[in-house]
Order: structure tokens, then C-alpha cells, then sequence
């Protein structure tokens, strides 16, 4: 069984490499084969082109992240919440968790974006890796959820 608080660290670990451009680091906590998706949830927006990725396999998942990460601004920091385990494999686990996004405009502290993150975690040569990782960025209108 894996532990959520282990999802919780591994996840809070990608987060912050991400936002610190520790390329390295991210890379080692993939799995060989992961899958990484990136997309806003209506598809409609003018910076598509820049967050939109549905790529697999360590080396192009890190290709994408560094040309995203190094076209991002910094600071940028990336807040992983809620990370809970939604179902538990032979090998593995699902999880799901919420992601606020911050930059900094003028010497404020700026949301920059809201999302879900949906994942999988595995075992590979005895160390928790990422074998997928789902973001959908918020970009729809709130309305009352009975509306949507």
C-alpha cells in the first residue's frame, strides 16, 4: 500500500523542482514511461499553444517541461493541495489534487492560475515515481455548479 503522505511529499517535491527549474531532480522522479498532459479546461484561450502537451516517455516529458519552465516567469510557485489517493493499484496509485499557481506582478503576489492535477504513482527500481500526471488549467467562468 502506498501511503498518501508519500503522494503528498512526492508531489510537493515535483512542484517545487518545477518551480526552481531543478531539471535534474524532475526527471528523476518520473517513471520511464510516464505520460504528462497539459490543457485548459475549455481550450479556448490565447496562450493554448503554450500550455497544450500530451507527451510520453521520460526524455520527452522533460524536453516539454524545460522549454515550458524556462518561457515561465519567475518566481512562479506552483501549490499543490489536497492530494488524496483515489484508488490504489498492485503496483501503484491514483491521485488527484488541486494546484494554485502564483507569480509576482509589481511586488504583489499574483494568482497566475487555478487547475486539477490527476496522476498515477508507481514503484520503478525501488523509488516512487510518476507514471502519469494530468493538468487541466481553470480558465472557464464560475457559475453556480447546479448551472454548469
Amino acid at each position: 500500500m502506498i501511503e498518501p503522505a508519500t503522494v503528498q511529499d512526492l508531489m510537493g517535491r515535483w512542484w517545487w523542482n518545477y518551480d526552481e527549474g531543478r531539471f535534474d531532480v524532475l526527471a528523476g522522479l518520473l517513471a520511464d514511461d510516464v505520460r504528462f498532459s497539459c490543457r485548459t479546461d475549455t481550450g479556448t484561450t490565447a496562450f493554448e499553444e503554450f500550455v497544450r502537451c500530451d507527451v510520453t516517455g521520460r526524455d520527452d516529458v522533460m524536453a516539454w517541461q524545460t522549454r515550458h519552465r524556462l518561457a515561465s516567469p519567475y518566481p512562479l510557485r506552483h501549490h499543490g493541495s489536497n492530494v488524496h489517493l483515489v484508488e490504489q493499484h498492485d503496483d501503484g496509485a491514483a491521485f488527484s489534487s488541486y494546484i494554485f499557481v502564483t507569480h509576482v506582478v509589481e511586488g504583489a503576489v499574483a494568482s497566475l492560475s487555478t487547475g486539477i492535477v490527476n496522476g498515477e504513482v508507481g514503484f520503478r527500481d525501488g523509488s516512487l515515481r510518476i507514471t502519469r500526471l494530468e493538468v487541466v488549467l481553470d480558465t472557464r467562468h464560475s457559475e453556480p455548479f447546479d448551472e454548469r
